[in-house]
């Protein structure tokens, strides 16, 4: 028997493929398998049925799907195989539904593709028929008629088509033969028919064996004892007064609902005519659900009803009466359906990061299911208005969540979507799905420098490595893409002198962005400059952005007052002449000093620190011009020395020195006597010093040159005098000693004095004539 019900089995395999190859690719693909085949058996190949090339069910990640996600089949990615993952049984899975069908997609990513297909579950015949009760006992008055018929419980089998119940048999007697009846849902039942009046005297019971038997190849059979107990006569059987009622009752009704009351009248008088009431032939589902009153014919509900498990029900209902007799009626309950399943999503696909520069990219993919049917089981499904996502509808209630627009991580980085699904019942049921999706950072970016140009002041002479100050940049982006590495930019063209050498003025830090002094800065060789730093991230491409930078040197009083005149190294002190007539506030000379640092460090002033004679001169403080301060009498000595002082406004202030001689002539008469004075040590000559020395050498020969002529031209003027206010001509004319008062930051002026050689009394004398003044503009001494 096993290898026929194994060649069976391979028949029906070979006839289901067939069939499947001549429906050709009609939509949904159905396949058929037979139930009870063992795991792994193969269902059909994938690549065939799509019409797919090798290897592309793996490259587009095709999967099977079934509702409630029971892997009931397997998919071999690599042969595109579709085999059975488990043994079915077609009882389990749709009990007496037929045909037995499980529904599955199969869906394809990359792109998205979704085929619908059917496995059909083909019943073996692998159960027998049972009896609900073993033992049936009748018991029929002797006044029976023959061809009357006596109904009996049916028996049950889990098996389905021909392999269901096919026919009743009767064991062999004289006086009852059975009929095999089939209701409106399909099922058979039995029903013993009187051959002949029964004799209670001749024969009061009969025991009979009842067999049931399906029309499996082979056939299964199942038995029950019917006993039949001969009564005393009762010739009426109860009527009901409807064979057929009908009900329509919500699927939500509470327990105890009354469906129905049925009523049955029976002619016969006493005991024979009281009738009780009960359900005939429930099966347990039946028996589970209703319940009938034995007194008053009242059914009931006595469980809960799902519209979803079951659309009708019918009901048989027998009336018997104390005797024999019973009648028979049947209820045929319609269940209405009512919303009281909520839609279901399930998710097929989840794409959790995004990346924020994709276009109409796929986020999810889902199903949508409500087990309620009609409008009840119509559904909508949405999405928040304010997302730039939308939902795209596909085959069969599949949809695909897509982004609508690139999306910006710096203006969001994550997205909560809420995915409602509503039906169209009443009232409206829905379900909610949350997902969330998070952005992934792309450089789109470039750093951003808090400041467009940055100002750094740095004190000159600085110590080498000194940190001047730092530039920073933000970036939006994040992580490699945010950090940012600063660099020194080389100079473009039209930027200031090329020939700075950035690198060896500063370093910056490529990290923090701190900018470095590598060397001391000097204010008076380098007062400003300027460059550019750059700030790039790390992302691929990199961004970058640059920013401009000033650095002022900021001056320090590190040079001390320089003395142009009187110079302080000549090798012959210089010496003033002063005229005795001279009044108060002659200008006898000018003190000349420059400083090498500037602003206030190179502010000076002038002020007398010593003098032979206190009280005869004064120094002016802005100017260094050195006055009388008094007139002049006959004890003031011939000589005086002063000692000045000139002094910055720095801080702490430098200062420089300079030592004046004067000489006291009466008009002029006194020769010059040069006063003497110790050899000072030369000074290292700085540039500078150098610079000017040579400078005020060319001046003063220039200038000289000019008075040799100017006196050249004088005399020769004169020579036709005799006299020039008391003056010999004959003795001449010559200009005396001219004083360049020149100088830098200061009033420069010239002054030289007219003189004249005086012959009296066989003596020579110098008489002084008056001081021959430049012509100065705006100037007055």
């Amino acid at each position: 028997m096993a290898a026929t019900s194994r060649k069976l089995r391979q028949v029906l395999i070979f006839f289901v493929l067939l069939g499947f190859c001549l429906e050709g690719v009609a939509e949904p693909r159905r396949y058929s398998v037979v139930e009870e085949t063992e795991s792994r058996s193969f269902v059909t190949n994938l690549v065939n049925d799509l019409g797919l090339g090798p290897r592309e069910l793996s490259r587009r990640g095709a999967r099977v799907i079934s509702r409630g996600n029971k892997l009931h089949l397997h998919l071999d990615l690599e042969t595109g195989d579709l085999f059975l993952n488990e043994k079915l049984d077609r009882e389990d899975l749709c009990g007496h539904s037929e045909p037995c069908v499980l529904r599955f997609q199969v869906m394809l990513n990359s792109p998205l593709d979704i085929f619908q297909a059917e496995l059909q579950v083909i019943d073996i015949n692998d159960h027998s028929p049972v009896f609900p009760d073993k033992d049936i006992v009748l018991k029929i008055s002797e006044g029976s008629l023959p061809g009357i018929t006596f109904p009996l419980k049916n028996a049950q089998d889990m098996d389905v088509g021909r392999n269901s119940i096919d026919n009743y048999l009767i064991s062999s007697n004289s006086y009852f033969h059975v009929l095999t009846r089939k209701s409106s849902d399909g099922r058979k039942y039995p029903q013993l028919v009187l051959d002949k009046a029964l004799d209670r005297e001749e024969q009061a019971e009969l025991r009979l064996v009842l067999t049931a038997q399906d029309g499996g190849s082979p056939p299964r059979s199942g038995t029950a004892e019917v006993y039949i107990e001969v009564v005393d006569i009762n010739d009426n059987v109860p009527q009901f007064e409807q064979l057929v009622y009908r009900a329509q009752i919500p699927e939500d009704s509470p327990l105890g609902f009354l469906i129905v009351a049925v009523s049955a009248t029976d002619k016969d008088m006493g005991s024979n005519g009281e009738i009780s009431y009960s359900l005939f032939q429930a099966s347990d589902e039946i028996s589970k659900i209703f319940s009938v009153h034995a007194r008053t014919g009242e059914i009931r509900l006595k469980n809960q009803l799902d519209f979803e498990k079951a659309q009708s029900y019918e009901v048989n209902v027998e009336a018997k009466d104390t005797g024999s007799f019973s009648g028979k009626c049947t209820l045929l309950v319609q269940v209405l359906d009512v919303n009281d399943h909520a839609p279901e999503v399930t998710m097929s696909a989840l794409i959790s990061f995004i990346p924020e520069n994709a276009n109409e990219t796929m986020v999810a993919v889902f199903s949508v299911s409500d087990l309620d049917s009609g409008e009840n089981g119509k559904t909508i499904c949405t999405i928040q208005d304010d997302l730039p996502f939308f939902l795209k509808s596909s085959v069969e209630n599949f949809y695909t969540l897509l982004t609508e627009k690139p999306l910006d991580r710096e203006s969001r980085d994550e997205y909560n979507i809420t995915i409602t699904v509503s039906d169209m019942g009443t009232p409206r049921l829905k379900t909610e799905h949350n997902i969330t999706v998070q952005v992934s950072d792309v450089n789109d970016n470039a750093p951003a420098f808090s400041q467009t140009s940055y100002t750094l002041l740095v004190p000159e002479n600085n110590s080498p490595g000194l940190h001047i100050g730092t530039v920073s940049a933000t970036d939006t982006d994040s992580g490699t893409n945010a950090q940012i590495t600063y660099s020194l930019l080389p100079p473009q063209e039209g930027d200031q002198d090329p020939q700075l050498a950035l690198a060896s003025l500063l370093s910056i830090h490529a990290d923090s962005g701190q900018l470095f002094a590598l060397r001391a800065l000097d204010y008076e060789a380098l007062r400003a400059f300027e460059f550019r730093v750059g700030a790039a991230d790390r992302g691929s491409p990199a961004l970058s952005s640059q920013a401009l930078v000033r650095v002022l040197v900021l001056d320090a009083n590190d040079h001390a007052p320089f003395v142009l005149y009187p110079p302080h190294n000549a090798s012959t002190p210089c010496t003033e002449l002063l005229p005795r007539a001279a009044e108060p506030g002659y200008l006898l000379t000018k003190v000349v000093a420059v400083d090498g640092d500037s602003g206030r460090n190179a502010w000076l002033s002038f002020q007398l620190l010593q003098a032979s004679e206190p009280g005869l001169f004064s120094v002016w403080a802005h100017n260094g011009e050195v006055r009388t301060a008094r007139l002049l009498s006959e004890r003031d000595a011939p000589r005086h020395r002063l000692l000045v002082l000139v002094q910055d406004n720095g801080e702490p202030p430098l200062s420089a020195s300079v030592t004046l001689h004067v000489l006291l002539v009466d008009g002029f008469s006194q020769p010059y006597l040069p006063v003497a004075e110790g050899a000072r040590d030369p000074a290292p000559p700085d540039a500078l010093t150098v610079y000017l020395v040579i400078a005020l050498a060319s001046v003063s020969s220039l200038f000289l040159f000019s008075v040799l002529v100017l006196v050249a031209v004088r005399l020769c003027r004169r020579s036709g005098a005799s006299s020039l206010g008391g003056c010999s001509v004959s003795e001449g004319h010559f200009l005396g000693p001219t004083v360049d008062l020149g100088g830098a930051g200061t009033l420069s002026q010239s002054y030289h004095y007219e003189v004249c050689l005086m012959g009296d009394s066989g003596t020579n004398e110098f008489k002084f004539l008056k001081p021959i003044l430049p012509n100065f503009q705006g100037h007055s001494l």
